[in-house]
């Protein structure tokens, strides 16, 4: 009919088979996941009902930059999809036609629309567009808002008065996301009725000594370079999360900077395995960034000096009377009423904001009841050397750092999102030298302020103020 052969994998198989009005595939690097699509499209473009023997379809094709887009999405189609039946024609968009006959003697006449969306207003580019169905290509990098206007845009040709659309959905395909994208809320948590979600194997799997072997359930190796050696290949001087995203096909967090923690962070050391239990009789330290988005991280220190990092509060945008009266407070009092306290922050929580100078981040937690204190420094080169330290000490054969793993904005800032943004240079590989803010960088430099005082002598610092949290009462200061 039109000189393709394609053998479809195993979750391909399952993909294709599914009637879903919205459906995503998941995998590794080289698991085929785009050309399934490709081939998704193709084959309902001809199993499209014919109307006066013209089988019509319009699918949109998104992806999240226009380089990508041309390169990457445009390609794989053009791979897959022979000239003799398949023009391109580059413009704005870019769009593609599909014309073949099958051999009943139907036309099968489909328009491929590919448009990317370097921005949130190219989301826009949707609503003006009457569409069979969409094709989302590597969603880990589009917006959940495209995925939300798609869903109102196929279904709409061919017209009903020409029969309407035999199928009309949305396709994804992805490598893995970290665990609160939008797309592991949805095919994990919510799991809505009318979507489906197919997960490839990964390429390797862990050997169980810290190494890596192939897994003989991966899809489309015989299509690879060299086979599983082209999964091999890529192992060498690549970090544990990035093996795990594009080797093993496993939800994680990749990120381009450098860790500021690089080289001396292990998740599988320093996170433990359990919750971390609660030293009753010992004092709970907090440490506290401040600003628009402000954090407290709640740790001990083990009677044998292991730092024990128990709780994290984060807020996206709020002042601190807000996120210590509607978050910290609350959990305070839940969890450790009545434990002696040793609360430190960022020092620039002693300036007055602005329009009235008596009030200080710090007077606010006074006032709350939680009376806190500068820590030394706020220069990242002390901070970050206390939090290193015990990163690297070991406590009779323990690690002397240990993360709850609860604490997950921590944990996925020590594993590359608390980075130092790399700088376009020719030739070299350069970083700058003040860790990026984002989200991951106000909780860690309210680690780093709490692991300032804890590093101390390993020990409460002599003349460190402490206070009570009594339940449904302040915290109660004395010396």
């Amino acid at each position: 009919m039109s000189g393709i052969t394609y053998d479809a994998s195993p979750t391909g198989a399952r993909f294709h088979a599914s009637d879903a009005f919205v459906r995503g595939i998941m995998g590794p690097v080289g698991s085929g996941k785009s050309v399934a699509c490709t081939m998704e499209l193709f084959i309902r473009a001809c199993a499209q009902e014919p109307h006066e023997g013209v089988r019509k379809t319009r699918w949109g094709i998104f992806r999240n930059t226009f380089p990508e887009l041309k390169t990457t999405t445009v390609k794989t189609v053009q791979d897959w999809l022979p000239d003799n039946i398949f023009q391109m024609t580059w413009g704005s968009p870019i769009t593609g036609r599909l014309k073949l006959t099958l051999p009943d003697g139907t036309l099968v006449d489909s328009e491929w629309l590919f448009a990317a969306v370097d921005q949130p207003k190219d989301v826009r580019k949707l609503l003006s567009l009457e569409l069979t169905g969409v094709w989302l290509n590597e969603v880990r990098e589009l917006p959940k808002e495209l995925l939300n206007h798609a869903t109102a845009r196929v279904g709409r040709f061919p017209a009903q008065r020409q029969g309407g659309p035999t199928w009309r959905g949305i396709i994804m395909d992805t490598n893995p996301p970290d665990d609160d994208h939008w797309y592991y809320q949805l095919a994990e948590v919510e799991k809505p009725e009318s979507f489906a979600f197919y997960r490839q194997p990964g390429g390797m799997k862990p050997d169980g000594r810290g190494g890596y072997i192939v897994n003989p359930d991966a899809e489309n190796v015989k299509n690879l370079d060299g086979g599983y050696d082209y999964y091999a290949r890529q192992l060498g001087g690549k970090q544990g999360e990035w093996i795990k995203v594009y080797i093993m096909g496993q939800y994680g967090s990749v990120f381009d900077g450098r860790p500021v923690y690089e080289h001396v962070w292990n998740d599988a050391v320093h996170v433990s395995k359990e919750p971390l239990s609660i030293y009753r009789g010992l004092p709970l330290r907090l440490g506290w960034d401040f600003g628009l988005t402000p954090a407290c991280i709640v740790g001990q220190l083990s009677p044998k000096g292991q730092v024990r990092i128990l709780r994290e509060y984060v807020c996206d945008r709020g002042g601190i009377r807000q996120f210590v009266t509607d978050v910290v407070r609350p959990a305070l009092n839940n969890e450790f009423a009545g434990m002696p306290l040793i609360s430190t922050g960022d020092p620039a929580g002693n300036q007055g904001a602005q329009g009235d100078m008596e009030i200080t981040c710090f007077g606010e937690l006074e006032r709350l009841g939680i009376l806190s204190f500068p820590a030394a420094t706020n220069d990242l080169i002390p901070r970050r050397q206390a939090v290193i330290s015990a990163l690297t000490r070991t406590i009779d054969g323990e690690p002397g750092f240990l993360l709850d793993p609860s604490c997950g904005d921590l944990r996925k800032g020590f594993n590359g999102g608390y980075q130092f943004s790399r700088v376009q240079v020719s030739g070299e590989e350069r970083y700058r030298d003040v860790p990026n803010k984002n989200r991951f960088s106000h909780p860690h430099d309210a680690l780093q302020y709490l692991m300032l005082e804890a590093d101390k002598g390993n020990r409460p610092s002599a003349d460190a103020e402490r206070g009570t949290f009594h339940q449904d009462s302040t915290w109660a200061a004395f010396r």
